[in-house]
């Protein structure tokens, strides 16, 4: 049986993803006047912030806020320039690392 902290991390992870995932709808829902993915992108993000409750139970706050935001910058910006042609610039590299190297030294420091 995983602990609660391994099941805090795994919510934190699937919020994660929910906030992904609404915010590429978002990128459809063309202001809110497409129906399905306005829904779509409103589902994820009750979704993700039901998931971020849960995982707070168990993680510090601050820590599980960090995790949250960072990774779900990062994998939007990597989805931006994947997906919808935004430009892969030297900046936005270094900017990529130094909010995966700021997660990192959080979640060091938690321990």
């Amino acid at each position: 049986m995983k602990s609660p902290q391994t099941l805090a991390w795994l919510l934190l992870a699937a919020s994660v993803a929910a906030e992904v995932a609404g915010t590429i709808a978002l990128r459809h829902a063309e202001g809110f006047t497409r129906l399905l993915p306005s829904l779509l992108t409103a589902a994820c993000y009750a979704g993700a912030i039901w998931l971020m409750s849960l995982a707070v139970r168990e993680l510090d706050v601050g820590l599980g806020y960090a995790v949250w935001v960072g990774a779900g910058t990062a994998l939007i910006a990597v989805a931006g320039m994947v997906w919808f042609g935004e430009a892969v610039t030297l900046t936005r590299v270094v900017g990529l690392l130094a909010i995966v190297a700021g997660v990192v030294v959080l979640n060091i420091e938690a321990r």
